[in-house]
């Protein structure tokens, strides 16, 4: 699969799921069906044993499609699940000595950034890339103003890669591409897609090939 170099790409988050035979299907499904760079773990409300068992089933697949498998959170599960990378969301502090720890045999990458001051902090420590949003926050179909917003002047201005997280509605990611965001982040809009996870990712894809704006060489 070639991997599209001049315009903004997939990032799936995973949603929770009490069916983990069921999310590695779709998981699978949809990285299959077209070009996704990053799938991105979250915890959510699970212990720590049950989401150790849901990195080490998922993790691979990730792996097998040539995506970079992220764990939100706990670099003990990233280890043992030989993820790529960790999602980092805390102090500055403890997003400093992360870095020094994990880079750069690991991605780590830092969201909580809800503004222009926290996010040039977050900067200043130079993560692999800053996340507009909440892995959560796809709760209407568009994505959230503010988070374009951050996006499009983050874009225009620092070198580190953004991913911006779209809303619930496959279309949401060229609202993301027009702010120049390398990376557009889906979860319902993906795995809660009426046509399945394949149908969605090959959606995006389609849409993000013919309308994305291209970035400068």
């Amino acid at each position: 699969m070639r991997e599209p170099d001049d315009r903004c790409r997939v990032v799936l988050i995973l949603p929770p799921s009490d069916n983990l035979d069921q999310q590695a299907t779709q998981l699978e499904d949809a990285l299959a069906a077209g070009d996704v760079a990053t799938v991105i773990l979250p915890q959510y409300d699970r212990d720590d044993q049950q989401f150790q068992n849901v990195a080490e089933r998922l993790v691979p697949i990730v792996q097998a499609h040539g995506a970079a498998a992220l764990i939100a959170g706990d670099s003990r599960i990233a280890g043992r699940a030989k993820a790529d990378g960790l999602h980092f969301e805390g102090g500055i502090e403890d997003l400093r000595d992360t870095l020094a720890k994990h880079t750069p045999k690991m991605i780590v990458g830092a969201g909580g950034a809800p503004d222009r001051h926290r996010a040039l902090e977050i900067g200043e420590a130079q993560p692999d890339y800053i996340f507009f949003g909440k892995l959560d926050g796809d709760i209407k179909p568009e994505p959230h103003p503010k988070n374009l917003g951050l996006g499009e002047w983050w874009a225009s201005m620092v070198e580190i890669p953004c991913i911006v997280m779209g809303g619930s509605d496959v279309s949401s990611v060229l609202a993301v591409a027009e702010t120049g965001a390398e990376f557009v982040a889906l979860r319902t809009a993906v795995f809660n897609h009426p046509d399945g996870t394949a149908a969605a990712v090959a959606t995006v894809n389609a849409l993000l090939d013919e309308k994305a704006p291209r970035f400068e060489a």
